[in-house]
């Protein structure tokens, strides 16, 4: 009876041993987070437009929230699980449809699907606070979620921050001086031809824009050193302009481009202005120096990849390459 007493008081002290024992190893320090096999990832401190959030040492299951994000993650040398579609692509844009192949389509840039990411199981979300902010709670948890702060047109600063998230900031650093090394190249090469004035026209569905230096491309001129007419030299975004302000649009050389979404109307504002009077006045079209380029370079993808097919535009134009 006594041993039966003794065996039982035993059974309970083992009991209570492997409940303490579960219980320490429920805790994780504030470096460490478990996956879904058990393994413990170390965790590292990312500071970034909500905040600072602990995103895995080692993330592989990435999604991505943005078009120029996109850019970012593929640059890294990574391939996202999940991102949103590209602006006019299907679904994604040409220079990067390749590299997409695979890649789960996560809905609008404006308004990701959520259901679809969470069945992803990322362990990170990278989006934008400018677009995602009211979603911010939603999708951290999901996954631990960094933010950039802007879409407005400096992508490197964007870069860095993706560069810094991924934990990839020894390929971010590589691409950024291949990048500083293509700038400092260009205006070796140009030389004189840094003072031609650039002047820089959207066409988009209902309304006609005049870029000015707060603007994807017009911050990569500004990098460049390549000038811009006196009316375009501004610290500003752009201006919605009638055809009175055509004249505005002169320069020693133009890049026109046109957002087209599929129904023809930003096709057709294209032709409409580039008939009118004002337009073949101008002196850079007398001169026939004003080119087409590709919106989504110029403009409409906005991330790392984009610019260097814009430097490699503005190298075949200046006649530099």
């Amino acid at each position: 009876m006594f041993k039966g007493k003794r065996k039982g008081f035993s059974f309970i002290l083992l009991l209570v041993f492997m409940l303490v024992v579960a219980g320490c190893g429920g805790q994780q320090t504030a470096s460490e987070k478990t996956d879904e096999a058990g393994k413990k990832q170390n965790t590292r401190t990312v500071k970034h437009a909500m905040g600072e959030t602990q995103v895995p040492e080692k993330p592989e299951r990435v999604v991505v929230l943005t078009n120029e994000g996109t850019e970012a993650v593929l640059a890294l040398g990574m391939k996202p699980v999940g991102a949103v579609k590209s602006w006019t692509g299907d679904p994604f844009y040409k220079h990067i449809a390749k590299e997409m192949e695979g890649v789960t389509v996560l809905g609008e840039e404006k308004q990701p699907n959520l259901e679809k990411i969470a069945a992803l199981k990322p362990d990170i979300i990278l989006g934008n606070k400018m677009r995602h902010e009211k979603i911010y709670q939603q999708l951290s948890a999901i996954a631990p979620t960094v933010f950039s702060e802007t879409l407005r047109g400096e992508w490197k600063d964007n870069f860095k921050l993706y560069a810094d998230a991924l934990n990839k900031k020894a390929e971010g650093d590589k691409v950024l001086a291949d990048w500083e090394k293509r700038i400092a190249d260009f205006k070796q090469k140009a030389g004189d031809k840094l003072s031609t004035k650039v002047s820089l026209v959207r066409f988009m569905p209902g309304k006609i824009r005049i870029y000015y230096k707060d603007t994807f491309a017009g911050i990569i001129l500004q990098e460049l050193g390549v000038a811009r007419p006196a009316s375009q030299d501004k610290d500003a975004f752009a201006d919605d302009v009638t055809k009175e302000r055509i004249p505005d649009m002169d320069g020693d050389i133009m890049f026109y481009y046109t957002y087209e979404t599929g129904n023809g109307e930003a096709s057709k504002a294209e032709k409409e202005w580039t008939n009118d009077p004002l337009w073949k006045n101008l002196s850079v079209v007398k001169k026939h120096k004003a080119y087409k380029v590709d919106d989504v370079i110029w403009n409409t993808a906005g991330g790392v990849k984009a610019a260097n097919l814009m430097l490699d535009d503005l190298e075949k134009y200046f006649g530099i390459k």
